[in-house]
């Protein structure tokens, strides 16, 4: 764990815009494209932020869906998104400490989900990746997702889980997954 790293979560009702732009800005460079339209179709973020020296250094934040293992109930998820840390800080284990704090908060859902970019960082923080069909809810029709990915995380409230049901979320404006 970097010690220098200082983490704070804070929901998006509690951002200021300056800090709002500063979370653009990081994550605008860290994915080398603009993100504001997909930030905006977000509902109800909460964000985990690491700084370093004061600057913003990291973030990570986790919005809340409904995620559905075969003709299970609706799972409470805590589906992360926009994980990233400034180019030139990468490499030095700052997502690995934001994602290690996002886990310790989100332990009240029934499960962590995300659509990863790149996997090792998640793997070694217990992260797993479904292995069955996904798909999309929009109201009671099931859409294929078949290019697509995810890792869940189970947490304690998490049932028994099958990595190889079908899974589904609903769907949502911007990036279905």
């Amino acid at each position: 764990m970097n010690q220098a790293l200082k983490i704070e979560v804070i929901h998006v009702n509690e951002i200021t815009p300056e800090l709002t732009a500063d979370i653009h800005a990081l994550c605008n460079r860290a994915y080398e494209e603009d993100l504001t339209s997909l930030f905006a179709s977000f509902t109800d973020p909460v964000h985990v932020l690491g700084y370093l020296d004061g600057k913003l250094a990291s973030h990570a934040m986790w919005v809340r869906r409904r995620l559905q293992i075969g003709n299970g109930p609706l799972l409470r998820t805590a589906y992360v998104e926009m994980v990233a840390t400034e180019p030139a800080l990468q490499g030095r284990g700052f997502a690995t400490e934001v994602m290690h704090h996002l886990a310790s908060e989100i332990t009240d859902y029934d499960l962590g989900a995300l659509c990863p970019a790149e996997t090792s960082v998640y793997a070694r923080l217990g992260w797993v990746f479904w292995r069955g069909p996904l798909f999309i809810r929009q109201g009671e029709q099931l859409i294929a997702t078949p290019e697509e990915r995810i890792m869940v995380l189970p947490l304690p409230k998490t049932p028994a889980l099958d990595l190889y049901q079908p899974i589904s979320a609903e769907w949502r404006v911007g990036e279905v997954w």
